[in-house]
């Protein structure tokens, strides 16, 4: 080994030791770290490892719920998004609110706990046909209308409600507040330059990063838990993925109200314009995550979904996470439908072949959950049926 190459190697474990020792880490230790060498990858897991441990022993959750798409209409055109349809598009569809409820319904009867209403972003600001549809239910905004359905959910089914509609005012969050357990939007990329022409997020306002970054910070001013992440793979730099968890993190550290950050891959579909693009592989995943941890410190919550990595997501545990999001034994993933959720029983199995303990846990993580300031009382007794002191969710009270 050359002296150059020794004091490289040097230096990378003096990085790992201070980021063990839960040390802050500058902007250019992150770009160090996402830059591992393959030789050093595995020496930056085992670190990321270390880190969670720390703050999460061996216990690994996960939250099974019902995923209810309200409408897969979309002002929206993301390069990516299979999700997204157009008014004339035979798929196109927005749900009726007994719709709505036959499905929560049916989350229930199969032990589901939250009820995820996934959505497009304010598709009445482009689409007559919406306007009309939201008219006929009483509204004249799907947020409005989503506020509607999540109250319903909540008191005549029991699921507690987690809402992902794009960005939003905070007006609009105060209104979802009451009515639902959590709240979450994926930052995505801090990357202005995704959204110039040619780029995955051209024509898109609700992905200008300004936007999402407020939508976060006025969640954290309302204390609403709230979710958000990262998306590996969409035409992102290593470095720009490190300047968005940097991000995510200083919203954090001001409101401390991120209960948890995921690392998402992108997958390809076949009829978006990134049908061509190539999928970020499972090493980049690995040192992705594991920077994310090491970024993000032993506290955070961090979750890579399992059914966008079918064959190899027992390694993600490897790597930092200790959590796998919500799984569904109900529907499936409209986001990304190709990609069907593992069985619970299976993830279990992988979860504990790797050496952790499998806990189901609410769309409201369990240091959330036992927090006065993050509880609303319209969940206060659904959370306290199902939870125990630790506030995950009761033994008796999983299906496996």
């Amino acid at each position: 080994m050359s002296y150059a190459h020794h004091q490289v190697a040097s230096e990378f474990e003096d990085l790992l030791s201070r980021a063990s020792a839960g040390q802050p880490l500058s902007r250019e230790d992150g770009y160090r770290l996402i830059q591992a060498r393959a030789s050093e990858l595995s020496a930056l897991m085992m670190a990321a490892s270390l880190v969670r441990d720390q703050g999460r022993d061996r216990t690994v959750t996960y939250s099974r719920k019902v995923f209810i798409p309200l409408t897969n209409l979309c002002r929206q055109k993301c390069g990516y998004c299979t999700f997204s349809r157009r008014p004339e598009d035979p798929l196109a569809h927005t749900m009726t609110p007994d719709e709505v409820l036959a499905l929560a319904e049916a989350g229930a009867q199969a032990g589901c706990k939250e009820a995820l209403f996934s959505l497009g972003e304010k598709p009445e600001e482009i689409y007559e046909s919406v306007r009309e549809d939201l008219a006929r239910f009483g509204h004249d905004s799907t947020i409005s209308y989503l506020r509607e359905m999540c109250e319903r959910v909540l008191f005549e089914t029991g699921l507690l409600p987690h809402a992902n509609p794009g960005i939003m005012s905070r007006a609009e969050l105060a209104s979802l507040r009451g009515v639902t357990v959590s709240m979450g939007l994926m930052l995505e990329t801090v990357s202005e330059r995704l959204t110039e022409p040619g780029m995955v997020h051209h024509g898109c306002p609700g992905k200008h990063p300004q936007a999402r970054i407020e939508t976060i910070r006025s969640a954290g001013e309302l204390d609403v838990p709230f979710t958000s992440g990262i998306l590996v793979g969409i035409g992102e730099t290593r470095e720009e993925r490190v300047d968005s968890l940097l991000a995510i993190l200083e919203l954090h550290k001001e409101y401390g109200h991120i209960q948890e950050v995921i690392i998402q891959n992108f997958r390809v579909k076949e009829d978006t314009p990134m049908r061509h693009a190539d999928e970020p592989s499972v090493l980049e995943m690995l040192r992705t995550i594991a920077t994310a941890r090491l970024i993000l410190g032993p506290a955070m919550n961090i979750q890579a979904p399992p059914n966008l990595t079918p064959d190899a997501y027992g390694l993600y545990l490897l790597a930092g996470i200790n959590d796998w999001g919500g799984v569904s034994p109900l529907t499936r993933d409209f986001i990304n439908p190709e990609a069907p959720w593992p069985k619970i029983l299976e993830l279990r199995k992988v979860t504990e072949d790797a050496g952790f303990q499998l806990r189901e846990r609410l769309a409201l993580y369990p240091e959330f959950a036992t927090c006065d300031r993050f509880l609303r009382e319209s969940c206060r007794d659904r959370i306290q049926v199902w939870t125990d002191e630790s506030g995950l969710v009761r033994w008796e009270a999983q299906q496996w």
